[in-house]
């Protein structure tokens, strides 16, 4: 278990720790010489139950609340701190504020200085602090007047907490680690060491982790837990971690040591705010605040999403932060104003990756209120990336109970909205063929943009691949169709262009007749030959290289394997080279390049062009479907 102290300065929140551990956990000569704590301190006592407790002891002047922030993350319960003969004090009042934003709810309050109040006093004390907890997240906590002078109370206290520590449920270890960073430096001999609490999962000796939002990848050459040497610190655990690779200078509070797989840090959150009441004025767009996340300090604006965020008001926000962050959904975080003079509100982390634009629209909204849940069902989310929300949500892998994958994809959705997918393109295709009978098909853009929920172009590639595997659909270069659909030319047209066919293949199939030369050769008119020629291109018979110029299909499928033939340098090859392949003319090779270049399918630099091998399935070059 581990307990944060919290409380006003100077209400003896370490020498209670000292009372309880027998550590003086106030370390800089600073701290002593002015008999305040001013960073974190740690101590570690076995109460009694055999298990080792780990003592956060955080600064009570309001200067360093942000000190206070730094070590409240990740504690099982707070043991909030009121002297007796000061009562209830500002920052008695801030860092109840702050723990029950942060969703603690867990805690005993100790009331100290016992020994300089009388019965009637701490009678009196002990009414004004029930009415303090009510309606927080420490609502009904147990008060024990103690004196870590005297010692009175000092065991009652201490059987209170071996009792919840013998009450605290272990975190979950089967997600991926993640360790928050609040202390780094350096021991003569071993080298960089970490310390912080393990949010979730495990790691053990040997372990390759990654430092972020740095992105520095380092590995575990030992462990200390609960202030004990061992083999894994495991979720729940305060850990020291003697790392190779980064040093201690590169490595500050605020950091995460973490599974390499989750090392994502994002720059734009969404989230669930809820305001205090005692906020002066309603948070509006682009409110500047200070983000307190884990042991992480940043600057931030806050966009409300559904309006102003009146005193008291809890709702949807967007975070933009100065600095990109490591975080996991559902994270706890605290905001306070850019002055550091007061704490704003605070709540949690709901989408790591939001849009920029259009956050507020309905639908947008209607999915982050599914998000709310601490692991949403997938089903109830519109397209979810099954890598990037285990990732974000520090999990192994995801559970797809319920849900459909989007067919070539690692996206998820449901069954009911992927069906209404494949029928809206069903349609949209089924209408466009009627309305442009003579055309080859719908171009991959047009339909992408149409379709809900948008898929992302690499998806939407993938997706359409594996629906004309499945027969549903068939691809034709960068046009799509129903496979019953084929642009229809008559019988005299058919006749005319069995003539042409065989003109366009043999030896002059690199360089073909033009429409003018086909027209003469048949004694046709040129307009004719012209729209004959450009159907067969929409049925995917012959393309149309460069203007009157057309080529069979069988001879771009050639050319391209020429092109991946072809010596390169670097990967890239030169005109020249294909002209000599070809035995074309300059000219003639220059504008089926051009041709490529225009498809995407060859990527140009000066007079250098190289394969772009993902649009090698335009042609079915790359041997697929």
């Amino acid at each position: 278990m581990i307990v944060g102290t919290a409380g006003h300065i100077d209400h003896g929140k370490t020498a209670l720790v000292k009372a309880l551990t027998g550590v003086d956990a106030d370390r800089l000569a600073e701290e002593k010489a002015r008999g305040i704590t001013i960073d974190l301190g740690f101590a570690y006592a076995d109460l009694g139950g055999g298990a080792i407790t780990g003592f956060i002891d955080v600064p009570g002047h309001e200067k360093f609340v942000h000190t206070m922030l730094a070590g409240a993350g990740g504690i099982d319960l707070a043991l909030l701190v009121i002297a007796a003969d000061d009562g209830i004090m500002p920052q008695t009042r801030e860092h109840l504020a702050i723990l029950d934003l942060l969703g603690i709810g867990r805690g005993i309050v100790a009331l100290t200085k016992a020994d300089l109040a009388d019965a009637d006093r701490l009678a009196t004390l002990g009414t004004d602090i029930h009415d303090l907890l009510a309606g927080t997240t420490l609502a009904g906590s147990r008060v024990i007047p103690v004196s870590s002078l005297s010692g009175a109370g000092i065991d009652v206290l201490r059987d209170a907490l071996a009792q919840a520590e013998a009450a605290t449920l272990a975190r979950a270890t089967d997600r991926r680690f993640r360790m928050a960073i609040d202390r780094s430096f350096t021991i003569s001999g071993a080298g960089t060491v970490v310390t912080g609490t393990v949010l979730s999962g495990r790691v053990q000796v040997g372990d390759q982790i990654t430092i972020s939002p740095l992105g520095a990848a380092a590995r575990v050459r030992g462990i200390h837990a609960q202030n004990r040497k061992a083999d894994a610190g495991l979720a729940g655990q305060r850990c020291a971690l003697n790392l190779t690779g980064p040093t201690h200078h590169d490595i500050h509070r605020g950091d995460v040591a973490l599974d390499p797989l989750l090392d994502a840090p994002t720059q734009r959150i969404d989230v669930l705010l809820r305001v205090l009441a005692s906020e002066p004025k309603a948070l509006t767009t682009w409110f500047p605040a200070r983000l307190h996340l884990g042991a992480s300090e940043i600057g931030a604006r806050i966009v409300p999403l559904q309006g102003p965020l009146q005193p008291g008001d809890t709702g949807l926000a967007q975070i933009v932060l100065d600095r990109p962050v490591a975080a996991t959904v559902q994270d706890r975080f605290i905001l306070r104003d850019v002055s550091a003079r007061r704490t704003i509100g605070g709540g949690s982390l709901i989408d790591l990756r939001p849009p920029a634009r259009r956050r507020s629209r309905p639908e947008r909204l209607a999915v982050l209120a599914a998000m709310q849940d601490s692991l949403p069902k997938l089903a109830d989310l519109a397209l979810v990336d099954l890598d990037a929300h285990a990732r974000d949500h520090a999990l192994v892998a995801s559970d797809t109970t319920g849900v459909a994958l989007l067919p070539g994809t690692h996206q998820a959705l449901s069954p009911r909205l992927l069906a209404a997918l494949r029928q809206k393109m069903q349609d949209e295709l089924a209408t466009y063929h009627a309305e442009n009978p003579d055309l080859q098909g719908m171009g991959r853009e047009p339909l992408r943009m149409i379709l809900t929920p948008r898929i992302a172009k690499p998806d939407f590639t993938a997706f359409l691949r594996a629906e004309a595997a499945a027969g549903l659909i068939a691809l034709d270069g960068a046009f799509i169709r129903l496979p019953q659909h084929l642009p229809r030319l008559s019988d005299t047209d058919e006749t005319i262009l069995a003539q042409i066919l065989p003109m366009l293949r043999g030896d002059a199939r690199f360089r073909p007749p033009r429409v003018r030369d086909l027209a003469h050769d048949l004694s046709a008119d040129e307009a004719e030959i012209r729209r004959i020629l450009r159907m067969a291109a929409r049925q995917g018979r012959i393309d149309q290289i460069a203007h009157d110029h057309f080529f069979t299909r069988d001879t771009t499928i050639e050319m391209i394997r020429i092109l991946r033939e072809l010596p390169q340098q670097d990967g890239w090859f030169t005109a020249p080279d294909f002209r000599d392949r070809t035995q074309n003319g300059r000219k003639v090779a220059i504008q089926i390049l051009d041709f490529f270049d225009k498809l995407g399918l060859t990527l140009r630099r000066g007079d250098l062009r190289r394969i772009n091998p993902h649009r090698m399935d335009l042609f079915a070059a790359d041997g697929s479907d």
